[in-house]
């Protein structure tokens, strides 16, 4: 006889169930083992990006299989509001979308459409073939794939803050991500995530969520600026990424063993671009 599973909870139903702010990190290696390692690390979300990232399905899909069994809930980031690719990734099992570049209420609506069956949005049916589904072994899986989901969009242009009151009126958007590196670059302001207009945007959107009830999330890999947002109402941050702390931890061995007149300028990024 087939073993019957049920789903995980969702990060929609881990926010509501919460009394505090959540912490995560970027997942954007690729790596399947790095991602169980990032999953064991005791913080409470994960974001798998595909956006900026080397992840196609079947990365995405290995590091669900990775991650999967550890107390960490895990989001994955597809690389667009795409109809035909949130139907994939909700196939593989991804349960809590982060929408990219969602700037309207409209695209907002169709990101939420994409993740709902007839007649109450457009996801093409396939769960017999689905490990969302686990290949139909989720009692009523299709009446229930709603509850499955989550689905979180990213504010990260102007015209996204000034409709952000809209996007988060949008039924089945379970909350908001603030972009502040995008949201900079849109307002002329490329590289400056810090400057007091860009973080003055990011704190309106966040009150406009606590305003309407739903959870508000930030990037902020400055632990001032995360402890600031956090206290302006964000109920959940991303503070580091694997690839930066990778990234940043060797060159601290290297500054530590290696002569400066010996060390060899990286180009492009400095760290303090992070």
């Amino acid at each position: 006889m087939p073993l019957r599973v049920e789903p995980d909870p969702t990060f929609r139903h881990v926010l509501a169930a919460t009394d505090r702010s959540l912490a995560g990190m970027w997942v954007c290696s690729g790596s399947p083992l790095v991602a169980e390692l990032c999953a064991g690390a005791g913080l409470d979300w994960l974001l798998i990006d595909a956006e900026h990232s080397p992840n196609g399905l079947e990365s995405v899909l290995a590091q669900l299989q990775a991650v999967h069994g550890y107390p960490v809930q895990v989001l994955v980031r597809p690389p667009v509001n795409d109809t035909v690719l949130i139907k994939q990734y909700l196939d593989l099992g991804v349960q809590n979308l982060l929408i990219p570049m969602v700037n309207s209420a409209a695209e907002a609506e169709a990101a939420v459409a994409a993740t709902r069956y007839p007649p109450h949005g457009v996801r093409g049916v396939g769960s017999a073939l689905a490990r969302a589904a686990r290949w139909n072994r989720i009692p009523d899986y299709l009446a229930r794939a709603a509850e499955t989901v989550s689905v979180t969009v990213q504010i990260e242009s102007e015209a996204a803050v000034a409709a952000v009151e809209e996007i988060l009126a949008v039924d089945g958007v379970d909350a908001i991500f603030l972009g502040p590196s995008d949201l900079a670059a849109s307002m002329g302001l490329l590289g400056q995530q810090e400057h007091p207009k860009v973080r003055a945007a990011v704190e309106l959107c966040l009150g406009a969520a606590t305003a309407a009830g739903k959870p508000a999330g930030v990037n902020a890999f400055n632990k001032d600026t995360a402890r600031s947002y956090l206290a302006a109402g964000a109920s959940f941050v991303l503070v580091g990424a694997d690839v930066a702390i990778l990234a940043r931890g060797s060159e601290a061995l290297a500054a530590e063993y290696i002569p400066p007149a010996a060390a060899v300028e990286p180009a492009g990024e400095t760290p303090a671009s992070y």
